[in-house]
């Protein structure tokens, strides 16, 4: 009976131990493990570091590589940015963050790459491996083929889409990696990671890292991530002048702290990164494709197929036989041909030189002969009745105008906006998506009472026009400035 009546004050006291220890200890002690890593994008060269090489969740700074991934897919012809997947049961029953596709739903690979690089979500990630490698398996093990070929010495994936999974981890450093090459690797798919919104097919989708991306001066990309075992990460970099900096931080404890930080690192790494400084761009890896053996495990050696490109046979056409016959146009039919052969051109060579009779040797009465012949081939003195003609001296004409096409004296308005920052980080956003028209142009800010004016200068009128209709068909409002 005693024992009874003490039970519940033991209960008590567990209840009170349990409510002193969340008093004690901080909640920050149960929060993810920081680590943080900033780089000089240019060189690469290491500016800040703290638990860059601990082993921690990834989240959706996972999407990086399924991204890297899918770019490569593409550049080699495995499938294009218009092939239609067709979304798969495991794809669609993905947890949010998602597009929120239907099982047997096809949509274009385009669309899928823009929500998981814009939106981060899990169902597109995970149709964009199961589109390329056919399942997560087969998937994962490319993605860790790729990443030891990029030196992310201690990573492993487990998945395309980040959610937390035992052995499923990367570090700060290895992040930053990634998105080092992701820049310099597909230049022509990072304006994806600045987009604020993007058209998803089915939808209209805001990108998650919004917030840093509107307050950081220069940021441009690339990926938050978060789950409950991560915390906040972030991979971002920004650019100003000629510097560029990437910085990664995991286990951030909220949105606003973690970008708060990541500006922090930010303007550390600008501070300590020289004004300038040589670009040197990572070497891409070299595709090797991986036919796994029955039984072997994600990153075991397997059986490695690889083209072969170099010539092993000469190409020049081989010498015609002496013997062969030669086809040969008549002067009387030149269209016609007959069949002659080498023997018989050296035999009518032979006789056509005996057939020239030998030349006699002059006599001495043939000198005057000649020489009378030299005199009587003289011309004709010229009769005087003959009017010669007098040149007349023409007065030229000179015609100056402005050139409308051979000049580079056109250019392209990209919009109208209320601040000259605003108007700026248009205009850096244009000039990355669209680079094959716009690459060495000026990038000009007009004041106008209405607001400021981005604009591109210094193009032909045909480069202007063709600048302008690439960026309509990308949604872009744009008109041609002409001539001033």
């Amino acid at each position: 009976m005693k024992a009874r009546r003490h039970q519940p004050a033991r209960y008590g006291l567990f209840l009170f131990a349990a409510l002193w220890f969340l008093i004690v200890v901080p909640l920050s002690a149960l929060a993810a493990p920081y680590a943080a890593y900033v780089i000089d994008a240019r060189t690469g060269k290491e500016l800040h570091a703290e638990n860059a090489d601990t082993r921690l969740h990834p989240a959706s700074l996972t999407k990086m590589m399924t991204l890297y991934i899918a770019f490569q897919a593409v550049e080699r012809g495995e499938l294009s940015l218009d092939t239609q997947v067709t979304i798969s049961k495991n794809a669609a029953s993905e947890p949010p963050s998602k597009l929120g596709m239907r099982p047997g739903q096809k949509i274009a690979l385009r669309y899928l790459i823009r929500a998981a690089a814009v939106k981060s979500a899990n169902d597109a990630a995970t149709a964009i491996g199961e589109a390329i490698e056919g399942s997560e398996a087969a998937f994962a093990r490319r993605m860790n083929r790729t990443a030891k070929q990029l030196g992310m010495t201690r990573t492993t994936f487990k998945n395309m889409h980040g959610l937390t999974e035992s052995g499923h981890l990367s570090t700060a450093r290895d992040m930053t990696r990634m998105g080092r090459h992701l820049l310099y690797d597909y230049p022509q798919y990072y304006n994806l990671f600045s987009r604020i919104t993007a058209d998803a097919g089915v939808r209209k989708v805001s990108h998650t890292n919004r917030r840093f991306l509107g307050s950081y001066k220069g940021a441009d990309g690339i990926k938050t991530g978060y789950t409950r075992a991560a915390g906040f990460n972030l991979t971002a970099s920004a650019e100003r002048g000629n510097e560029r900096i990437i910085v990664t931080v995991f286990g951030g404890k909220s949105t606003a702290s973690r970008n708060a930080k990541v500006a922090e690192l930010m303007d550390l790494g600008f501070r300590r990164a020289p004004s300038s400084a040589p670009l040197r761009k990572p070497t891409p890896p070299v595709y090797a494709d991986v036919e796994d053996t029955p039984g072997s495990t994600a990153g075991a050696a397997g059986k490695t197929i690889r083209l072969v490109g170099a010539v092993t046979t000469s190409k020049r056409p081989h010498l015609r036989p002496r013997s062969e016959e030669v086809l040969v146009a008549t002067a009387v039919a030149p269209e016609a041909t007959s069949v002659v052969s080498n023997s018989d051109i050296t035999a009518a060579l032979r006789e056509a030189v005996q057939a020239v009779p030998a030349a006699p040797e002059p006599a001495k009465e043939e000198t005057v002969t000649l020489a009378s012949a030299k005199a009587s081939i003289r011309p004709e003195p010229r009769p005087q009745d003959v009017t010669l003609a007098v040149k007349q001296a023409v007065e030229q004409e000179i015609v100056t105008r402005v050139s409308t096409s051979g000049g580079r004296h056109w250019g392209v308005n990209v919009g109208r906006y209320p601040s000259r920052y605003a108007a700026e980080k248009v205009l850096l956003k244009t000039a990355l998506a669209e680079m094959s028209t716009l690459d060495g142009t000026l990038r000009k800010v007009v004041q106008r009472p209405q607001g400021y004016e981005a604009n591109f200068l210094g193009m032909s009128r045909e480069s202007a026009d063709l600048a302008c209709r690439r960026l309509a068909a990308r949604n872009v409002s744009c008109f041609m400035i002409g001539p001033s």
